[in-house]
């Protein structure tokens, strides 16, 4: 009999412990999501521009297009970051003035570099996919106003100026 109330408040302990892991897990989804919503709500107060898609379903992150981008970064008005997180051995079509550059790998490790949680973040990678990434890394640090720059460097309209990789004139 002992055994059979033994293995019964093992089972009950178990169980237990599943449900507080569950509850810790939909606690942090949840906190998550408000901070999402205050986010956004401070975007709007902001009068920045949102698309509807990012409230109605929860994105994390604005998505930019390219030209969008190309007349965020000559707004002499607009105060933002703009961060490339390309691989180093990518070899960019032209060079931007005022860009920060952070490859995703070690963006964990160095996003505080950014400073201000608050101040809008552009990002640009290769082709739109490590930006992503990178949007996804930054939201979960706690910055709010993160702008993927879809297509990446291959749709950016810039003049191509500071050619890097190419004969000079």
């Amino acid at each position: 009999m002992d055994l059979k109330a033994f293995q019964l408040l093992e089972f009950i302990n178990t169980r237990l412990t599943n449900i507080e892991r569950k509850i810790s897990n939909l606690d942090e989804k949840v906190e998550f999501s408000l901070a999402l919503q205050r986010n956004h709500l401070i975007r709007i107060k902001n009068n920045e521009n949102i698309d509807d898609s990012i409230i109605l379903y929860g994105q994390p992150y604005n998505d930019v297009s390219p030209q969008q981008a190309h007349f965020i970064y000559h707004d002499q008005n607009k105060d933002f970051i703009l961060l490339d997180v390309t691989c180093r051995e990518f070899k960019k079509p032209f060079s931007l003035k005022g860009v920060l550059h952070i490859p995703l790998e070690e963006l964990k490790s160095r996003y505080i570099e950014l400073g201000s949680k608050t101040l809008p973040i552009m990002i640009l990678s290769e082709k739109g996919l490590r930006s992503i990434q990178a949007c996804e890394i930054l939201v979960r640090r706690g910055h709010y106003n993160v702008n993927n720059i879809s297509g990446g460097y291959a749709f950016f309209p810039e003049e191509k100026l500071d050619i890097i990789d190419g004969p000079s004139l």
